[in-house]
């Protein structure tokens, strides 16, 4: 009698994966992925933007760093 409900549940998992994967499938096929132009366009503006950003934080830090080393002088 145990092993019948185990398999029950067994069949019931297997069934909630395979609902669960169909509805992964149904989710991708409503996306919409960018060109390729686009695609360039973009990374190369988040990777611009990352690089001006990480450069103003290096150029705020060293001045913080000097300005503190200053008031301890």
């Amino acid at each position: 009698m145990a092993e019948k409900e185990k398999d029950k549940k067994k069949e019931k998992k297997s069934g909630q994966a395979k609902t669960w994967f169909d509805g992964l499938r149904t989710e991708f096929k409503k996306i919409i992925w960018p060109d390729k132009n686009t695609l360039i366009k973009q990374t190369v503006a988040v990777v611009a933007i990352t690089a001006v950003l990480g450069v103003l934080i290096s150029v705020f830090d060293a001045a913080i760093l000097e300005g503190i080393n200053l008031l301890m002088k």
